[in-house]
């Protein structure tokens, strides 16, 4: 056995089918939580205007939740296609980071099953993937960004022709189950990091609350992301030149 297996990561000697189902396993969590919030998703698009079809294609092919919503929120108010495209590719600046990170933790595998992983990853996945030992095996991380895949793009349809039928006040409610579902999944690792993670959170927090004032939310989360670990190098650094000296 390899070292890198020995450091607790997945074992390369494990059937391809065996971690691409293990990446399934882990990414039901992150289906079921994106069931509502695909199905509110899918009864928006049909109030707004969009037809089924169109409904299914931006879930298919832009498969970020948080620029959906402000995209229909943009098409309702009659906003031109370049406007709705560059606001949501600033909202969907983050994923640059994610896919950076990511980049750096999992194993060598094709560019084509690359740049499948890198489209696969939303902030649910990269917070599960986040908290396995590295090196990632590729497939995996594909099966659980497959996993979530389905369930938004399966439900997105299911909202859409529902619509009609589920309550105004619980279409509403049902928004707060992503906030639910990433608190669930980001516990584990506030648990082993500790006062770090709250730190970093805290620090992140308040960059953005500063860049927010005046520059675009997408803007603003990557440049809070890049500040607050910038300035938690800074430190860590700081402590270790002290203690060498």
């Amino acid at each position: 056995m390899s070292a890198n297996n020995e450091a607790g990561g997945s074992s390369y000697a494990e059937p391809a089918n065996t971690v691409f189902l293990q990446g399934i396993k882990d990414g039901m969590p992150i289906a079921i939580g994106y069931a509502p919030v695909a199905i509110t998703f899918g009864v928006l698009a049909g109030n707004t205007g969009l037809k089924a079809f169109e409904a299914l294609l931006m879930s298919m092919l832009v498969f970020a939740g948080a620029a959906q919503y402000m995209a229909l929120s943009m098409i309702a108010a009659g906003s031109g296609v370049l406007a709705v495209i560059s606001a949501t590719f600033v909202v969907n600046l983050r994923h640059l980071l994610m896919s950076t990170a990511m980049n750096e933790r999992i194993d060598k595998g094709t560019r084509s099953k690359r740049s499948l992983a890198a489209f696969l990853l939303t902030d649910e996945v990269f917070a599960v993937s986040s908290a396995k030992k590295s090196p990632i095996p590729l497939t995996e991380l594909i099966g659980t960004g497959l996993a979530a895949y389905s369930s938004w793009i399966g439900f997105t349809l299911a909202g859409y022709y529902t619509g009609g039928v589920i309550p105004v006040f619980l279409q509403e409610s049902l928004g707060i189950a992503l906030y639910a579902l990433f608190i669930a999944l980001i516990v584990p690792s506030i648990q082993s990091g500790g006062r770090l993670v709250f730190f970093l959170a805290a620090l992140g927090g308040l960059f953005h609350a500063a860049y927010a004032q005046w520059m675009d939310t997408g803007w603003a989360v990557m440049l809070a992301a890049i500040s607050a670990v910038a300035v938690m190098e800074l430190i860590e650094g700081g402590i270790k030149w002290r203690h060498r000296s």
